[in-house]
């Protein structure tokens, strides 16, 4: 069976805040202040945080990832969603219509979001040149095996392809926990598409 690697990177929670949002929790005119870049260009871990508060309790110390985006987006593990009370879909980046909502802290203010909490889906990055090398386009769905005394295969692991992007796969802590990865390791995604 046809088949390439890819490295996986492993996502603790974090947000994605809006402008509007920086400013209210952090002060009017605030940027955010890069701590280290992440596997996407363009993409950074920053020095702030906030607490998420949900009906049953909070999550402190969620790290803001930048640069500030159109819409504030939460993501989740489906652990953190039974501590803080919250029932999210499994979704891709961005795709927020009819998700629950969540209240965030900063140090200067607070913020109701009405919507934007997602458990984010598996999912691989990969440019344009990447896709068509592996006969693959954007919203495809393969699958990924992943060696080792808790392997096994994530099936429906998503495709975004985007000229920005960089050839990496993101899973959450719950998966990466689950099949014992760590931060780097390369997997082998399988050319058979999940249908």
């Amino acid at each position: 069976m046809a088949s390439f690697k890819v490295p996986v990177g492993i996502s603790n929670r974090h947000i994605h805040l809006s402008q509007e949002h920086i400013e209210i929790l952090f002060g009017v005119g605030y940027t955010l202040t890069k701590m280290k870049d992440l596997s996407q260009p363009g993409q950074f871990a920053s020095e702030e945080t906030v607490t998420l508060i949900g009906p049953k309790g909070s999550l402190p110390g969620v790290r803001v990832l930048g640069p500030a985006r159109k819409a504030s987006q939460v993501e989740l593990t489906g652990t953190d969603t039974f501590k803080i009370g919250v029932k999210p879909p499994v979704r891709d980046s961005g795709k927020l219509d009819d998700t629950p909502g969540i209240d965030v802290e900063g140090p200067n203010g607070r913020v109701h979001m009405d919507q934007g909490v997602i458990v984010a889906a598996r999912h691989i990055h990969m440019t344009p040149q990447d896709a068509t090398k592996y006969s693959l386009k954007d919203g495809d769905h393969v699958r990924v095996a992943v060696p080792g005394p808790r392997g096994g295969v994530l099936e429906q692991v998503l495709v975004r392809v985007n000229p920005e992007y960089a050839l990496d796969m993101h899973v959450d802590t719950d998966e990466g926990n689950a099949f014992g990865l760590f931060n780097g390791q390369q997997l082998d995604v399988l050319l058979d598409l999940w249908v």
